[in-house]
């Protein structure tokens, strides 16, 4: 419902006209409830770096960050990950011209650079558990498989999910709450990506200093 509020019914004279055009699309709506989800996630992380920050010299005269970390292992991580944001930026573009080829393409790529920086991260996991470097180590090494792996964790989330795009899409085509759906899966794929930059900052660059 319009209301308009002229200069020959306003006692003001300011010809201001509001209108209500009523509730906001529900893409707009799923949209921001998806960035709530995302801001308490945000909030969990930032709590796992406090931690981490607060026990980074906390080594039980064990191996620190410097002693243990591949940074050759951690630069090609880094790099699947940020060219995943892309192909998965490519994924939502072909949707939303409702190219299927392209989709497919795209999030296949997505999915593929996914596991290999999955893949990396559970041989650094393991050869450091080889090593004696487990969790169970030191306060340090506690806070950071707990903070590296709930990333993990994630991205994992994240293929599972990006597998279910893809089959719904097979299945159903384009439809306006499929596309509701992606548009929340590369929100959290994005931001995911966002998570892993500070992760390599915080850990593994200040991490690695002597």
């Amino acid at each position: 419902m319009a209301i308009a509020a002229t200069a020959g019914h306003d006692p003001h004279h300011i010809g201001v006209v509001i209108e209500h055009p009523g509730p906001a699309p529900k893409r707009v709506v799923t949209g921001f409830g998806f960035w709530i989800f995302l801001l308490s996630d945000i909030v969990m992380f930032s709590c796992f770096f406090a931690a981490y920050a607060v026990l980074l010299n906390q080594t039980a005269d064990g191996p620190k960050g410097a002693e243990l970390f591949d940074q050759r292992n951690v630069a090609i991580e880094t790099v699947c990950l940020l060219l995943s944001s892309f192909t998965c930026g490519m994924a939502s573009i072909a949707a939303d011209v409702r190219n299927k080829f392209w989709f497919y393409v795209s999030m296949a790529a997505t999915g593929v650079l996914g596991l290999i920086f999955l893949a990396i991260e559970f041989r650094e996991f393991a050869d450091l558990v080889a090593r004696g470097a487990g969790p169970t180590r030191s306060a340090f090494l506690t806070a950071f498989f707990t903070l590296v792996g709930c990333h993990g964790l994630h991205v994992t989330a994240g293929i599972l999910w990006l597998l279910t795009m893809m089959a719904q899409v097979f299945a159903k085509g384009f439809r306006a709450d499929i596309m509701r759906r992606m548009l929340c899966f590369a929100l959290f794929w994005h931001a995911l990506d966002i998570i892993w930059v500070a992760v390599f900052s915080v850990v593994y660059l200040l991490g690695s200093a002597p």
